[in-house]
């Protein structure tokens, strides 16, 4: 897809130069910079799983706990605006910066038990 791709979200956040500046760059034809990493980062995806109370096929939707995510410090959260949420759907993503991994994969760890989501980081 002529986009820029889900891995390097984080960019935004994290790096000197983002993914979306050199997709501009590009078509703009301005000079494209090797893009240096600023912070420690990680990247948790959301998906339409997270709106719902339980993995129950009848479980009932609602807003997942976004003021909880973002109490915790260097958490950046990206919703696309899409308007329903569906189970498998990517919504959205939080990128967790940090001044080492250890620190940004302890606080997206946190993030998830927030929004109810198991420990990827184990």
């Amino acid at each position: 897809a002529p986009r820029p791709h889900n891995s390097g979200h984080y960019s935004i956040e994290a790096c000197d130069v983002s993914q979306y500046q050199l997709q501009v760059r590009t078509l703009a034809g301005l000079p494209l910079t090797q893009p240096r990493l600023t912070q420690a980062a990680v990247m948790v995806n959301l998906l339409g799983d997270v709106w719902f109370e339980s993995a129950h096929v009848d479980a009932l939707k609602r807003e997942p706990h976004w003021v909880g995510v973002l109490a915790i410090q260097g958490v950046a959260l990206h919703l696309y605006g899409k308007q329903e949420a569906k189970r498998g759907r990517k919504m959205g993503h939080i990128t967790v910066t940090a001044d080492t991994l250890i620190e940004a994969k302890t606080k997206a760890q946190m993030c998830c038990m927030v929004l109810g989501l198991p420990d990827y980081f184990a």
